[in-house]
């Protein structure tokens, strides 16, 4: 089993869970809405100065979905190159 987790813009929000509901059968996912920080190259703080948010996302998959969460992940980079995306990966035990 494989924790995933993707720190995202919340304008690819509604992207990735689509993909993700359609490509990997039974996932659950736990959301985290609104996220402030800075990332390596912007501030996302929901502030007049810098007013975008990310979301966290939380999924825990079997090993062989994880290929699948990577092709997904980037798939919506490719899409949304402007946007920041990242993806996560730690093993977990059951």
């Amino acid at each position: 089993m494989t924790r995933c987790e993707i720190i995202a813009n919340q304008s690819v929000q509604d992207e990735i869970i689509s993909l993700m509901e359609e490509h990997i059968q039974g996932v659950l996912y736990t959301i985290i809405p609104t996220v402030v920080g800075r990332g390596k190259n912007s501030y996302k703080m929901g502030s007049a100065t810098w007013p975008e948010t990310n979301f966290i996302l939380i999924s825990y998959v079997e090993d062989k979905e994880v290929s699948v969460m990577k092709a997904i992940i980037a798939a919506v980079k490719e899409k949304f190159a402007g946007e920041g995306i990242k993806l996560f990966l730690v093993k977990a035990e059951d």
